[in-house]
């Protein structure tokens, strides 16, 4: 009722504005908590991102000049493969450009790369050079992980097709602790596990064997056996069919 009278214009007056109410303490202890806590999150991040900075500057500090020397090769065999990976793309996609029947091209393109794609996918058998590694575990069980990074060495050391006692390598393989062995991609396989890889042979044997290596790494910790044959003629029969993809569909 009060609010009424103040506004009306018939009386000469101006409607009443209320004044804030004075700031209290609480509301200023608020923001100096609120200041210190930006403070330690600030210090937190960055005492965190100079951790982290140490420990990757540190994890090459701690490896060989052997060590350091594969990694080297490797990353340059890498970039080699796609330099040349990109070169193939390009051709084809200059012959595509300057194609009369575009479409006659594309399908030309696509059948050229169908059985490369078949391989390195898993749909396909393949065969060629590379190495068969033969490993033996005793009273220690190997891990999974150790087994993984056996499996990610090669693949740095330019491994382009492998398989895990019986199990194609693909992308998606996975390795799972059991009570007798491991677990492939869901399958259960048990030791002496034998691991076929094509590719360069003695890039292969480097990289199970080399010093401080994961093949050095099953014989110290593990007490494991370590067998590593070059090959001309390594022969990979397992195949993965292919993934029905939920989400992911084909550009058009």
């Amino acid at each position: 009722m009060a609010d009424e009278l103040n506004d009306d214009l018939s009386t000469g007056t101006f409607p009443q504005v209320k004044k804030r109410p004075p700031k209290t303490r609480r509301s200023g202890r608020a923001k100096i908590l609120t200041s210190i806590l930006m403070t330690l999150l600030c210090a937190l991040l960055g005492f965190g991102y100079v951790t982290q900075l140490q420990n990757s500057q540190s994890s090459y500090s701690t490896l060989s000049e052997d060590e350091l020397v594969r990694l080297l090769d490797e990353t340059s065999k890498q970039i080699d493969n796609l330099e040349s990976q990109k070169s193939q793309l390009s051709e084809q996609l200059k012959s595509i450009q300057s194609a009369a029947d575009k479409q006659k091209e594309v399908e030309r393109v696509a059948k050229e790369n169908e059985e490369s794609s078949g391989i390195l996918s898993g749909r396909l058998p393949a065969q060629g050079e590379g190495v068969v590694i033969t490993i033996g575990q005793k009273d220690k069980h190997i891990p999974a992980s150790t087994m993984f990074t056996l499996i990610e060495e090669l693949r740095n050391a330019g491994a382009e097709v492998m398989e895990f006692d019986g199990v194609r390598v693909v992308t998606s393989t996975s390795l799972i602790d059991t009570e007798n062995g491991l677990n492939c991609s869901g399958q259960n396989v048990e030791p002496p596990y034998v691991i076929k890889a094509i590719g360069d042979p003695s890039s292969l044997q480097n990289a199970v064997q080399i010093a401080g290596g994961v093949g050095s790494q099953l014989r110290v910790k593990y007490d494991a056996g370590v067998t590593v044959k070059q090959s001309d003629n390594v022969q990979i029969d397992s195949v993965r069919q292919s993934t029905d993809y939920k989400y992911a569909k084909t550009v058009e």
